[in-house]
């Protein structure tokens, strides 16, 4: 079958959301980080997402983080959101108000916490898909969500006019293999280490949380990919994945990724939201480790920065989200 249009772009970053140190989210901060990810290379952003802490965001902060994102990237780059509810009418209204604050596309997941049927996620996923003329993202992280998305009801989602990707935290590349040589899904890596591996088997690219830190090796890679370069190719997924284990092992991403990018001065706090905390000295000890690991990346110049475990322990409440 002929290839499906991509109207996401080939590397998504999965972007934090930077707060104040009591736990606001920081405009300014968030401006300038997605300036910098886009300037960087990527060819989107998916904002209120799980590294984005869609959880501990207000519906009207996500909307309002949709809008800042239009703005700041100013058709540089698409806009992908994230972070939909767990009941099918709460998520219709939220992604509908993201459509008319600028959204690109909408990235749709099982309810979490719920463990609905394959028949219940299929007609959540349709249900979503209706509701706006956005693309929509499948998204399939069962450790989070608790359901997975079997092979069969992915199969079927696929044939909706509007569901035409999925980014797959699963991993498993045979699967991957299958869809896309049984559908015309896009098949976006849900890892930075399955990056290489996907565009391998013909994925058409990432949703990256290591991005955040080094778009512009991420944009190396995928382009070398795409020139048949693989030596290239190869040698930037190797000075990448200490980055990417750093970032993604030892804390959550968003903690671990906010720490870094507030040691390289990208962004003025390393502030999580409860029930996120700031990493112990372990976790830091052992992100230390792995940057001190990261060699000849322009865009990520980690060796011996230091980590503000002060600046990131505990969590902000957000008190005046709870009065009002």
């Amino acid at each position: 079958m002929p290839p499906r249009h991509n109207p996401f772009g080939q590397l998504l970053v999965a972007l934090v959301t930077p707060f104040t140190p009591d736990g606001e989210v920081a405009w300014e901060d968030l401006a300038r980080h997605l300036d910098a990810v886009v300037t960087g290379g990527a060819d989107g952003v998916v904002v209120a997402g799980t590294t984005g802490e869609s959880s501990t965001l207000t519906d009207h902060e996500k909307v309002r983080v949709v809008a800042v994102a239009r703005e700041t990237v100013a058709g540089r780059a698409t806009v992908v959101v994230g972070g939909g509810a767990g009941d099918t009418a709460h998520a219709i209204t939220h992604f509908r108000a993201c459509e008319a604050a600028g959204a690109d596309g909408i990235m749709v997941s099982a309810p979490a916490y719920v463990r609905p049927s394959q028949l219940g996620v299929l007609a959540h996923v349709r249900a979503v898909a209706d509701a706006t003329d956005l693309p929509v993202m499948l998204y399939d992280v069962p450790a989070r969500t608790g359901v997975g998305l079997d092979l069969s009801t992915l199969l079927l989602a696929s044939a909706h006019p509007a569901v035409c990707a999925l980014k797959d935290a699963d991993g498993d590349l045979a699967r991957a293999a299958h869809l896309i040589e049984a559908s015309d899904l896009l098949y976006f890596a849900g890892s930075d280490a399955a990056t290489l591996p996907t565009l391998a088997i013909d994925g058409a690219g990432v949703v990256s949380v290591a991005a955040n830190v080094a778009p512009s090796t991420y944009r190396q890679l995928l382009d070398a990919v795409a020139a048949g370069d693989l030596r290239t190719a190869t040698s930037a997924h190797r000075r990448l994945e200490p980055l990417a284990r750093a970032l993604t092992t030892y804390a959550p991403p968003a903690v671990a990724t906010k720490l870094v990018l507030h040691a390289l001065g990208r962004i003025g706090s390393p502030r999580v939201r409860l029930p996120l905390v700031g990493p112990d000295q372990l976790a830091v000890d052992a992100l230390r480790r792995e940057l001190d690991r990261v060699r000849s990346l322009p865009d990520a110049r980690t060796t011996g920065i230091h980590l503000d475990l002060e600046a990131a322990t505990g969590g902000a409440l957000a008190a005046r989200h709870i009065d009002a």
